[in-house]
């Protein structure tokens, strides 16, 4: 059995807030925006944004899921996220806990 895995989201409580920290952060728009369901476009891999309080589903905001960001410049986002006001494992405007890794230059 192969498994892919090509997506996946994170809750938020604002919509507006949480596309713009996510542009901010990947240099990039939002592929689809939504009041419920938005999505952004990394490399083929599909990360969505979904506001669960709109349609009434409960949620626990933190450690539920771990999205993992590899970056090529740490430099570049570490100076991103101080604009942000994010430490280098931080939780995003909504509350979810984001990491970062870098490959090691051999």
């Amino acid at each position: 059995m192969r498994v892919r895995i090509s997506s996946l989201y994170i809750c938020v409580k604002d919509m507006e807030r949480a596309i713009n920290f996510y542009e901010c952060l990947l240099s990039q728009t939002v592929k689809k925006r939504d009041d419920i369901y938005s999505v952004f476009g990394i490399n083929g891999f599909r990360f969505g944004l979904f506001a669960n309080e709109k349609v009434n589903e409960s949620h626990i905001y933190g450690d539920n899921c771990l999205p993992s960001f590899e970056i090529d410049n740490i430099s570049l986002v570490q100076e991103r996220l101080l604009s942000l006001n994010c430490p280098i494992e931080f939780a995003d405007t909504e509350g979810n806990h984001i990491g970062l890794t870098s490959p090691i230059k051999q």
